[in-house]
C-alpha cells in the first residue's frame, strides 16, 4: 500500500521523466566501447556534479585487483581508466544502506549496416528509445540516478547513505566493479537496471573466456595438400567443445531445470592467415562458455583444456603441434542466492503496489556484475530493471514506459529501505 508521502514521491518521479529520458539519450550518444569509455564517464560526471552527488573516479589498479581470485587478467591496459562513484549520505539513522550499479560500457554495434540508424543517434519511435546501450543499460543509469534525484526533489531525506556505481568493463572482466569493491564501497542491498524487466534475479551462471591458438604448415594453393591449414584444423576443437557443452547441460543444476540449453558456448572469433593463395600457418579462435552455479573457475578450466588436449592427440598433425590455450577477461563463477531475502521481499512488494502483482524471480544463462556483490561483499544484491529487446544485436531499443516504471520502483525501494526522513 503506497501512503502519501511515497505517492508524492512517485509523483515526483513522474515530474522528473523528460530528465530520464534525456539522461539516457545522452549516455547513449557517448559510444563506450571498450577502452574508449571517457565521454560516457564524463557524461556521468558532469550529471551527477549537477545534481550535487559529489562525483570521485574510481581508478582501476590491475597490481591491487590481481591479488583478489575474482580478478580477470585481460590483455590491454588500465592507464587511466575509471569508474564513477556518488555517495548520497543519509540525512537520519535507522535505515539500511543501498548501492544502485550501472555499467556505461557498451559492446560494438558492427556490422553497422544491419542497423536502421547510425547505434549512436538515440531516436524514440513508437514509445521505444533506440540505440546501443539503450537498454544494457544506459536508461537503468538514468532511472536509478534520478530515483535518487526524485528523494531530494520531493523535499526528503534518507536514514541511510545511497551510493550511485557507475562502471566500465561489464561486458568483459568485471574488473570495473571488483576495483570499486575493494576500494570498501559497499553497502546493504545493491540494485542493478539490467534490462529483464521488472523481475529479482536468484540465480546466474559461471562465464569464462579463453582463446585457443594453433599452428599449420604454410603452403602455396598449387600443392595445399603438402601443407596444413591451421584455421581448418581449429574445427576439430570447436567440435569437440560442442560436445562438452553437450556433456555440460546433461547435468542440469537445480535451478536450471525448467531452462532448455542453460549453458551456451559461444565462438565469438576466429582469426588465421594472411593471404588467399597461402595456407595459413595460424590460427586462434575465442569462445565464451557458461558453467553452472557451484563449479569453480578451476574445475571449468580443467575441463576445457582437457577437451582441447584429448582433442588434439587424437589428430595426426595437432599431436605432435599441441594448441595452447589462454584464459582472459571473465572468470565469472555462477550463483544462487534465497528469493526470501529482506530486500528481495522488500523489492517484490515495492513492485506488487505499483502494478498488483509481486515481481517474478529470474535466472539467467548470462552473468553480470553482481558477481563481484555476491563474492566480495556483504550485500544482498539483484537485478530489476527495464524491458528492453535487441540487446548485444542491432537495432537494441528499450521500452520507456518501463524505465520510468524501473525509477518509481526504485525510489519506492529507497523510501522503504533506507526510510523517508522529512
Amino acid at each position: 500500500m503506497v501512503d502519501s508521502r511515497e505517492g508524492k514521491l512517485l509523483q515526483t518521479v513522474e515530474e522528473l521523466s523528460d530528465d530520464i529520458i534525456d539522461f539516457s539519450s545522452r549516455l547513449i550518444a557517448e559510444p563506450s566501447i571498450l577502452g574508449n569509455e571517457h565521454s560516457v564517464l564524463r557524461v556521468a560526471e558532469t550529471e551527477f556534479r549537477h545534481l550535487e552527488y559529489n562525483p570521485k573516479k574510481i581508478f582501476i589498479d590491475p597490481q591491487e585487483l590481481s591479488k583478489k581470485p575474482e580478478f580477470a587478467p585481460v590483455p590491454w591496459d588500465y592507464d587511466g581508466r575509471y569508474n564513477i562513484v556518488s555517495v548520497r549520505p543519509a540525512d537520519g539513522k535507522g535505515g539500511k544502506s543501498a548501492l544502485f550499479n550501472g555499467h556505461l560500457d557498451v559492446v560494438s554495434p558492427e556490422p553497422l549496416n544491419q542497423w536502421s540508424r547510425d547505434p549512436f543517434t538515440p531516436y524514440i519511435e513508437n514509445g521505444w528509445l533506440y540505440g546501443r546501450g539503450s537498454g544494457d543499460m544506459k536508461s537503468g543509469v538514468a532511472a536509478m540516478t534520478y530515483a535518487v534525484k526524485a528523494i531530494d526533489k520531493a523535499g526528503f531525506g534518507l536514514a541511510a547513505p545511497v551510493t550511485l556505481e557507475t562502471v566500465i568493463e561489464e561486458e568483459c572482466s568485471g574488473n570495473g566493479a571488483l576495483a570499486c569493491r575493494v576500494q570498501g564501497i559497499d553497502a546493504d542491498a545493491v540494485l542493478i537496471p539490467e534490462p529483464f524487466g521488472p523481475t529479482i534475479l536468484t540465480a546466474q551462471v559461471g562465464v569464462c573466456w579463453f582463446k585457443v591458438s594453433l599452428v599449420g604448415s604454410p603452403s602455396h594453393v598449387l600443392s595445399t595438400q603438402s601443407g596444413v591449414n591451421a584455421i581448418e584444423k581449429s574445427f576439430v576443437l570447436i567440435a569437440a567443445l560442442r560436445k562438452l557443452e553437450v556433456q555440460l547441460n546433461s547435468h542440469s543444476h537445480p535451478a536450471y531445470v525448467d531452462i532448455p540449453h542453460p549453458i551456451n558456448l559461444n565462438v565469438g572469433g576466429i582469426s588465421g592467415g594472411d593471404w588467399p593463395s597461402t595456407v595459413p600457418a595460424d590460427a586462434e579462435v575465442k569462445c565464451r562458455l557458461a558453467f553452472f552455479p557451484g563449479t569453480s573457475f578451476t574445475e571449468i578450466q580443467s575441463l576445457i583444456k582437457q577437451t582441447i588436449f584429448d582433442a588434439a592427440d587424437k589428430d595426426e598433425w595437432l599431436s605432435r603441434n599441441l594448441p595452447t590455450v589462454e584464459f582472459y577477461g571473465f572468470r565469472s563463477e555462477g550463483h544462487q542466492v534465497d528469493a526470501d531475502l529482506p530486500a528481495f521481499k522488500l523489492l517484490s512488494g515495492c513492485q506488487q503496489d505499483l502494478t498488483g502483482k509481486a515481481a517474478l524471480q529470474f535466472i539467467s544463462t548470462c552473468t553480470t556484475d553482481l558477481r563481484s556483490f555476491i563474492q566480495f561483499s556483504k550485500a544482498q544484491a539483484t537485478c530489476f530493471g527495464p524491458v528492453a529487446e535487441n540487446i548485444h544485436a542491432s537495432d537494441e531499443r528499450v521500452n520507456l514506459a518501463s524505465v520510468i516504471h524501473t525509477a518509481k520502483v526504485y525510489a519506492l525501494f529507497l523510501a522503504r529501505w533506507c526510510k523517508l526522513v522529512e
